[in-house]
């Protein structure tokens, strides 16, 4: 079945499903969404282990173990910072796969260095972490939804590339 052709969260949990693995999440600017798209799908405890919502630096440090030097350095959104949260995730949760999201979903909070719709995403599993940087818009909810999809397209690709 092509998975393109599927909300990426159904595509995902149709690859986990079928692995028998699992996925854990760490969301920030996305403030559980993506945890509540794969929690709508039946069957959602079969790959899903849960979520932390860490909206503040002191959070994703007590809760995923991000190095608080991270936040003094290069800052929340910024690849390091979502490369501990999904490291951080999967140890948690001992998942297969972590997504991590980061960002400024706006309407402030923007800089001229990370403007508002700035979003940083990273997967990972038990070998490899892989992250990317998105520029999404000014509109909080576009980039709510659009940081959630880009997310899980991202760890759909990532899971597919260990397949081929």
């Amino acid at each position: 079945m092509p998975t393109e052709t599927l909300p990426p969260e159904k595509a995902v949990s149709e690859l986990l499903r079928a692995r028998q693995q699992t996925l854990a999440l760490a969301e920030s600017c996305t403030g559980g969404y993506m945890a509540h798209l794969f929690t709508s799908l039946a069957g959602a405890s079969d790959i899903f282990k849960g979520g932390i919502v860490s909206y503040t630096n002191e959070a994703k440090h007590d809760f995923l173990e991000v190095n608080k030097t991270i936040f003094e350095t290069v800052g929340a959104v910024s690849k390091e910072c979502v490369e501990q949260m999904a490291k951080g995730a999967l140890k948690k949760f001992k998942s297969n796969y972590a997504i991590a999201v980061s960002g400024i979903a706006g309407p402030t909070g923007g800089t001229p260095e990370k403007p508002v719709g700035t979003v940083w995403v990273a997967v990972a599993d038990k070998e490899k972490t892989l992250a990317v940087k998105f520029l999404f818009g000014n509109n909080r909810q576009k980039n709510i939804v659009m940081a959630a999809h880009a997310a899980i397209d991202l760890l759909r690709d990532f899971i597919l590339m260990k397949a081929d």
